[in-house]
């Protein structure tokens, strides 16, 4: 039997090979985007939040940040999986943008002590 981070793992491998969200896909979207997405599908359709609304696409917070054609919950383990696969790009994306920022700082520095 899979453990979660394997279940999570591999649904990052599927949205990138099957769905194609690529990690320049992921940066345009950024972290933020990215984790409120996360934390829909974490919420679930267990989610017993008043701001919660239904739709025919089943429950939704306000959060979500795409078309409702994309919310697609199915069961509670599915959506914690998606959960964790997106809090996964999210992370991704933040790091990528840390090592830029640092290369900038480090750009900076060099300067410095150039100068």
């Amino acid at each position: 039997m899979a453990t979660g981070l394997e279940l999570i793992e591999a649904e990052r491998q599927r949205q990138t090979e099957v769905e194609g969200w690529t990690a320049e896909h992921d940066d345009r979207h950024g972290p933020a985007v990215l984790l409120d997405a996360a934390l829909c599908y974490q919420a679930g359709t267990v989610d017993p939040d008043p701001r919660t609304y239904r739709n025919g696409y089943g429950r939704y917070t306000p959060l979500w940040p795409w078309s409702l054609s994309w919310w697609k919950p199915k069961d509670r383990l599915r959506d914690l999986v998606r959960a964790g696969a997106l809090a996964q790009a999210a992370a991704d994306v933040a790091l990528r943008r840390r090592d830029a920022i640092a290369a900038e700082v480090d750009g900076l520095l060099s300067q410095d002590g150039a100068a």
